[in-house]
């Protein structure tokens, strides 16, 4: 149970509402004086005791007194996935760990998917929440949308390769993606069609280096899985 600052109405008390309340009673199926695990959104993690629970709010005497799970070296650099997968991408991110997470535009990324209202900030902070939920943190990604491709190639990308090895994950190219690595990693992973010649050339003349799944051909949120698993 993930809580806000403006959860807290006083020193190691918590009210809740809304969805949360409502996980609580429907899926925890919590009854007064329960334990339930909670963290503070940036801060400690630790237990919340029920001291009330009803059809409008739920209270929760707190001792947060554990750190958050550490952060994988990972900037994550994500082409823009359909409207549809954004939501589970984003939110596996979260859960996986991933210190930085890149939107970027590319050229199989349809201008329309910029436009949807999972884009809006409100929905990315939301699907950011539901991940850290899941893997019991409490520490926000960083999260940058960078919607001009050379841009952020040639002004952003060499301050993040300055302290951290680049990858870029295209099928055909490279070698097998290295195993158990402990070094900050760059990942680049493309839209589901693929970057094109030009975008694959820009991302390797920036200091990135190809490496490859095998010939078949993942889904964004497979490929994120399959290439965390893989490094860390």
């Amino acid at each position: 149970m993930l809580l806000l600052p403006e959860d807290l109405v006083a020193p190691g008390l918590a009210r809740l509402t809304g969805r949360r309340l409502e996980h609580v009673r429907e899926v925890h199926r919590a009854e007064v004086g329960e334990d339930l695990a909670v963290g503070l959104l940036g801060g400690a993690m630790g237990r919340g005791r029920v001291l009330r629970l009803d059809e409008g709010v739920l209270e929760l005497d707190l001792t947060l007194d554990q750190a958050p799970p550490p952060k994988l070296p990972l900037t994550l650099v994500l082409a823009v996935p359909r409207p549809k997968v954004l939501n589970r991408v984003v939110a596996a991110a979260a859960s996986l760990g991933v210190a930085r997470l890149v939107l970027l535009n590319a050229w199989k990324v349809e201008k329309a998917y910029w436009a949807s209202p999972k884009m809006k900030p409100e929905n990315l902070h939301e699907q950011l929440l539901l991940g850290l939920e899941q893997a019991k943190d409490t520490v926000l990604p960083e999260l940058q949308l960078a919607r001009l491709f050379r841009p952020f190639v040639e002004d952003d990308l060499p301050a993040l390769l300055a302290d951290s090895t680049g990858l870029l994950a295209h099928p055909g190219i490279g070698g097998a993606a290295p195993r158990a690595l402990a070094a900050p990693i760059t990942l680049a992973i493309g839209p589901e069609g693929g970057w094109i010649d030009a975008e694959v050339r820009s991302l390797l003349d920036a200091g990135l280096q190809p490496l490859d799944l095998g010939p078949r051909i993942l889904r964004t949120e497979t490929a994120l899985a399959a290439l965390v698993g893989r490094l860390f």
